[in-house]
């Protein structure tokens, strides 16, 4: 199997053959942010029902329910997967329950949206992906940068050869502020929790697989990082080259604190011309005084606020692909190839040299995956 950036199952195994009421039956799994943020764009789209929300803070789920008419509210996220109005479940819990949700979901016949991680490490992400193809259930990484307008023009821009073959990608990802520490120590690095959106972007962008990388990572926010037990999360900084086949390079820079607010820019390099993506403001208005010149305010100050379009138009990708037996928009083998990148950038880091994704995840070969050497 060779990646596309599509691929799909179909309703099959214990999924059911008729959609409820001529509409996706929905279930929610976490009711913290980014489930508050799906489930606001589903309860405006007519394709789809929210059936049941589940957290594991009761109280969560039925505040949830209640602001968005949802008719049940439950604890345990068995009870959300295995509800019978449900075809489709999102997992927006935390990373670490991913795994054994996804594999009951699909026992259960349900598709399944799962904010990324797949899973914390690469053996879970792999068996979690191949036990959704065994049971014919779609499984959709949640990468939503892929679905911003900006990123997608520039991809538009691209397959439409209006800059020839892409040769330079180049990323730029600082957010404005750092996470707790709390979250940095089981948040798996910069590399696993930031970069992989822009290691996975890079491959979106230059239609090509990876063969090695090589990262510089240091510290110059928080120096209690520098003492984590994990040598490749010791970095709230790092730049990120990335080798593909036929020589072309992606390069990345990302920082967990930016002063003046979330910077996300984007610039490609092909063999007709160049295609650029600047930061974007909340307001496009300038300021003009004999002091001052620019925007009159400060960029997003939150990856949120930034990507709400983003977010917005991915999960009525996914609702668009099962509703209408399409495949997926970023597979569940895009999640591999993201995380096999993210591991090899921190593998560099920690170690100071390049490191070949065949070394930190030889398993992509096995999947037909990565770069043809």
């Amino acid at each position: 199997f060779v990646s596309t950036g599509h691929r799909g199952g179909h309703r099959g195994g214990g999924a059911r053959t008729a959609l409820s009421d001529e509409s996706l039956g929905v279930g929610i799994i976490g009711c913290g942010r980014i489930g508050q943020v799906h489930l606001d764009t589903i309860a405006g789209c007519k394709e789809a029902t929210v059936k049941v929300v589940g957290d594991f803070f009761l109280d969560a789920a039925k505040k949830s329910a209640g602001l968005y008419g949802v008719p049940r509210a439950v604890k345990e996220a068995s009870d959300v997967i295995n509800d019978p109005e449900v075809d489709a479940v999102w997992i927006c819990s935390p990373s670490q329950f991913h795994a054994a949700q996804i594999r009951e979901a699909a026992a259960a016949g349900k598709h399944i949206f799962c904010e990324k991680p797949i899973a914390t490490n690469l053996e879970e992400t792999v068996e979690a992906v191949r036990y959704c193809d065994e049971k014919q259930v779609k499984l959709m990484t949640a990468l939503q940068r892929r679905f911003d307008p900006s990123f997608d023009r520039i991809k538009a821009a691209i397959a439409n050869d209006e800059v020839g073959t892409p040769i330079v990608v180049k990323l730029c990802s600082r957010d404005p502020a750092p996470p707790p520490f709390e979250y940095v120590k089981g948040g798996g690095g910069i590399f696993k929790d930031m970069a992989i959106h822009d290691l996975d972007m890079s491959r979106h962008l230059m239609g090509s697989e990876p063969v090695e990388v090589l990262a510089l990572g240091s510290c110059h926010i928080d120096k209690a990082i520098t003492e984590l037990e994990e040598p490749t999360e010791r970095f709230d900084t790092a730049s990120i080259l990335v080798k593909y086949e036929d020589g072309k390079s992606a390069i990345i820079d990302v920082c967990r604190q930016a002063p003046y607010g979330y910077d996300q820019r984007a610039e490609v390099l092909g063999t007709k011309g160049m295609v650029q993506s600047d930061n974007l403001y909340p307001n496009s208005v300038k300021k003009f005084t004999s002091t001052f010149t620019g925007n009159a305010d400060l960029p997003f100050d939150f990856f949120m606020s930034r990507y709400k379009d983003a977010y917005r138009l991915e999960t009525l990708s996914f609702i668009d692909s099962v509703f209408n037996e399409k495949p997926v928009a970023v597979t569940g083998y895009d999640g591999i190839m993201a995380l096999a990148m993210a591991m090899a950038a921190g593998e560099s880091a920690a170690q100071n040299r390049w490191v070949k994704i065949s070394e930190v995840a030889p398993v992509v070969e096995e999947l037909g995956l990565g770069a043809k050497q």
